[in-house]
């Protein structure tokens, strides 16, 4: 069985009997999304790992929402959320101006993804933006507390509030550190959050935790290697929070 093919049947058998209505309609959305043909062979042979209909699931994307993704890196997940929202849905791919936004920047010249709008992660373009139904940030909350960015952690985490609309849903998706690691000190060596942490820091700025998928953990992982080292890479240990706006 292809890669493709696997990836289209796993699919179908995570969302097999989700339901009537919405439920049903996210279902077909999440299937036809992973099953794309416009996806890269790159992307579709990393699925096995990223569990990308589980997370579309998990994050219960619909036709028609309005999303930011933000970091998107080469764009795995953009092309994904593009097809489950649709052609009545939005995607604004947040990324700094420059090297950061190349991959998004393509992605959304393709007609196949007309609904894919790059924007930058300033305030001032942050404001810009509409109220949105979901915030998406896969592999990358832990890049916010690395010493060479000099982010608050906790401002972003607030301004992505203001952005929600109210009941609106923020996924994050990262690589689990070892229990009470110092988050910094991590961030720079290991490319990893501690999941308290992470999630005790999006809580204080307001959201209310909705939720854990166990589709992408992985017990075996140490958590003592960088995230890219090639023992692990692809392999890491990572969690994956639903936090409401309430409302």
């Amino acid at each position: 069985m292809s890669l493709k093919r696997l990836g289209m049947f796993l699919a179908a058998v995570v969302l097999a009997g989700a339901g009537s209505g919405a439920g049903a309609q996210t279902s077909r959305a999440v299937s036809a999304a992973v099953a794309d043909t416009g996806r890269p062979a790159a992307d579709v042979a990393r699925d096995t790992a990223r569990k990308p209909a589980e997370m579309l699931a998990f994050a219960g994307l619909k036709p028609g929402d309005v999303v930011l993704e933000v970091l998107p890196g080469g764009g795995y997940f953009t092309r994904l959320i593009s097809k489950t929202v649709g052609p009545s849905g939005h995607v604004y791919a947040g990324a700094p101006t420059g090297k950061m936004q190349e991959a998004a920047i393509a992605i959304a010249a393709d007609p196949a993804y007309a609904n894919v709008t790059v924007v930058g992660l300033d305030p001032a373009a942050m404001a810009a933006l509409p109220a949105v139904d979901l915030i998406w940030t896969s592999q990358n909350y832990h890049d916010l507390h690395l010493t060479r960015v000099h982010q608050d952690p906790v401002a972003i985490d607030k301004l992505w509030f203001s952005k929600l609309k109210p009941g609106g849903a923020l996924i994050i998706i990262d690589h689990a550190a070892l229990p009470g690691a110092p988050v910094v000190a991590t961030a720079d060596a290991l490319h990893r959050i501690d999941p308290a942490a992470a999630r005790k820091e999006v809580e204080s700025a307001g959201f209310v935790f909705d939720g854990e998928s166990q589709a992408v953990r992985n017990p075996a992982d140490p958590h003592t290697a960088n995230v890219f080292d090639p023992s692990i890479r692809g392999k890491t240990d990572q969690f994956a929070f639903r936090f409401r706006k309430p409302g």
